[in-house]
């Protein structure tokens, strides 16, 4: 009984940290778009790196050399991860930029309909069948929110394409992060991608350098510390219940952008928008707990 009782309050920490996380994400991308349509892409990358390196630093520090050792044997899929992350990373600040808050976050966490055919084509981890009609409707969904047939105006422009981008790149990172998680432990990996992702965005924001607001600081700051804060509240929520639950409850994170959104810049979607974003987090739910199931 006390152990059926200690799962369960495990299960509602885990799901409230899990909830915690996903506002932090909602705040990140917020940050992002107050400053995205003023001040350089570049620039936004690099300082979102910089401060969540700032930030990650004394946490690192406090769990000894041991813990934060930069010795590998992969540093080639290191490499990989920071590219593919950081690409991500650029085109999703620039969907953000130039879209409703809701669908740009919506797009990059399409990812799950993407990993699986990654894992599949690099990891030789054939998906279940079942998955596929699944999958279908998230594209389905997809095409709702670009509306590529009605012109190339808004939400069916670049951005559209950039958000998506971030979706496809995101989950080549993921596959990334699976790929050497054997002999790589979770520590080592964030750290490698916090330096590799802050010394590499700083050139691309030297060529097109503008030196930011104070009120630009402060959200620029914002959006490095909060994303740390809130990967470290998804570590931790991992550690407490099920993946498959955690990975369920992270799609909160678009429900809080859509209301942040709505009460910062009065973003209200059309209805194809709300129907194909329902089928997107419909259809990643559905691949996320069927891999969760099959690992």
């Amino acid at each position: 009984m006390r152990a059926v009782t200690g799962a369960v309050t495990n299960l509602r920490r885990g799901a409230l940290l899990a909830v915690s996380g996903a506002a932090a994400f909602a705040m990140v991308s917020a940050c992002v778009k107050l400053v995205g349509s003023d001040l350089p892409n570049p620039v936004v990358v690099f300082f979102r790196n910089l401060f969540a390196l700032a930030v990650l630093l004394p946490w690192l520090a406090k769990r000894g050399p041991a813990a934060v050792s930069m010795r590998t044997a992969r540093p080639g899929m290191h490499l990989l991860r920071a590219a593919t992350g950081l690409g991500a990373m650029y085109c999703f600040f620039y969907a953000i930029s130039q879209m409703q808050l809701a669908s740009a976050v919506l797009l990059n966490y399409s990812r799950p309909l993407f990993l699986p055919f990654i894992a599949w084509i690099w990891l030789g981890e054939r998906p279940a069948a079942r998955i596929f009609p699944a999958v279908i409707i998230g594209f389905l969904g997809v095409l709702l929110i670009l509306k590529p047939g009605l012109g190339w105006q808004g939400q069916a422009g670049w951005a559209g394409l950039a958000g998506l981008a971030a979706g496809i790149l995101a989950a080549t990172s993921m596959a990334a992060i699976r790929r050497m998680s054997d002999t790589e432990p979770t520590v080592r990996i964030v750290m490698y991608f916090s330096v590799l992702g802050t010394l590499v965005s700083a050139l691309p924001a030297i060529a097109v350098w503008q030196t930011p607001t104070p009120a630009q600081w402060w959200a620029l700051f914002g959006a490095g510390s909060i994303a740390t804060a809130g990967q470290l509240l998804l570590t931790r929520a991992y550690s407490l219940a099920p993946a498959a639950h955690i990975g369920a409850l992270i799609y909160t994170t678009v429900l809080f952008a859509a209301l942040i959104g709505w009460i910062v810049w009065q973003e209200t979607p059309d209805l194809l928008s709300a129907i194909g974003a329902a089928a997107v987090i419909c259809a990643a739910l559905i691949v996320v707990v069927t891999r969760r199931q099959r690992t």
